[in-house]
């Protein structure tokens, strides 16, 4: 009896000793991925420092030259020939860091990316654990729901609507917002009241002229 006590305690210290280096680990990378973030931040930072540096040079280099010429007799061909070449300098020196800009950018991009994927990940555990998941449903034409009312959706008090997506639109689901065809409406709640009330969404309108042609 003691001795399957112990092997039970050993376990569970076990699987309590895994899961706190899985936590620790996990802390680890999200740190260390924010302290990439601001890092590229300084970077970019310092590469529009840089492409203002060299528009102001630019500006400077051409008034100068300009500023030389009414003592200096020299065609104005030559002139014109030297202020264009300070100009493609500067020009291909802007292109070169914008391009940096733009790697910057990217890398930027992925890393916010693997950490809403993280969240996401995490989100949706927690969720499944609960018997509940996150539910997104675009509403198509023929849908009965479109002209509808959120506050006429059929709901339990489990399911709740994040938001309704409209375009490039993020609209707070407030009771007298009407469905539209193309909204894409995230649900979140029990996983079986989520499954019914997609129905609702996707469930298409009867037609007006089947109606008259049964009668």
């Amino acid at each position: 009896m003691r001795l399957d006590f112990l092997n039970r305690l050993q376990k569970e210290l076990s699987v309590t000793g895994t899961a706190l280096h899985e936590a620790v680990v996990s802390i680890a990378e999200r740190v260390n991925r924010k302290v990439q973030i601001l890092r590229l931040h300084w970077q970019a930072s310092s590469v529009l420092e840089r492409i203002d540096a060299v528009s102001h040079d630019l500006g400077q280099q051409i008034v100068d030259q300009i500023a030389r010429r009414p003592s200096e007799h020299r065609p104005l061909d030559s002139d014109l020939s030297e202020i264009d070449s300070t100009i493609n300098r500067a020009t291909t020196r802007i292109q070169t860091l914008k391009q940096s800009l733009v790697e910057l950018d990217v890398q930027i991009r992925q890393l916010k990316l693997e950490t809403i994927h993280e969240d996401l990940l995490r989100l949706q555990q927690d969720l499944t654990q609960r018997s509940a998941g996150i539910e997104r449903v675009m509403i198509p034409q023929s849908s009965a729901a479109v002209g509808q009312r959120i506050g006429d959706v059929p709901r339990s008090s489990s399911i709740h609507i994040a938001t309704v997506m409209r375009g490039p639109f993020l609209l707070a689901p407030a009771e007298d917002l009407t469905f539209r065809t193309g909204d894409i409406v995230i649900l979140m709640g029990g996983q079986t009241e989520l499954d019914h009330l997609s129905l609702w969404f996707t469930r298409r309108r009867h037609s007006t002229a089947s109606v008259t042609q049964s009668a």
